[in-house]
């Protein structure tokens, strides 16, 4: 009952069946690896695109608020000037006008600079130059 030749076929299968098992779980777990390479760049590329993303919201959210910033100030200032216009305006009108003010603050700017030599422009525009110091020859 044991033939030999049987016998040598039956392992020669089992060699064959060892070898197709061994060489088809070497290709395909190399095509495995290959699969999952790709899918950890597709992952990576889609993590890497998403903080790009995510970068370029917060550089527009701070333009935004930089530019919202410089409105609010312009705004602030524009109000400032009106109010101290307005302040100007009421104070010109109650000394009779713009030279009534200007008068006015020229005779505040006397009262603080006492002791110093000041320079009173004349009629034809050109100020008196230090006439006073000048000594007087006897004769």
């Amino acid at each position: 009952m044991n033939n030999p030749a049987a016998s040598i076929l039956k392992l020669g299968g089992a060699l064959a069946f060892l070898l197709l098992v061994i060489v088809g779980g070497g290709l395909g777990s190399c095509a495995a690896y290959n699969s999952v390479r790709v899918w950890n760049a597709e992952t990576a590329g889609e993590a890497e695109l998403a903080q790009a993303s995510q970068n370029r919201k917060i550089a527009v959210l701070e333009a935004q608020a930089a530019l919202d910033s410089a409105k609010l100030k312009a705004d602030a200032e524009i109000e400032r000037a009106k109010g101290l216009a307005e302040a100007n305006r009421i104070v010109a009108d109650s000394l009779g006008g713009p030279e009534g003010y200007l008068r006015y603050l020229y005779i505040q700017n006397l009262e603080q600079s006492r002791g110093q030599i000041i320079y009173v422009p004349t009629e034809g525009g050109l100020p008196i130059l230090e006439a006073g110091r000048r000594a007087v020859p006897a004769n």
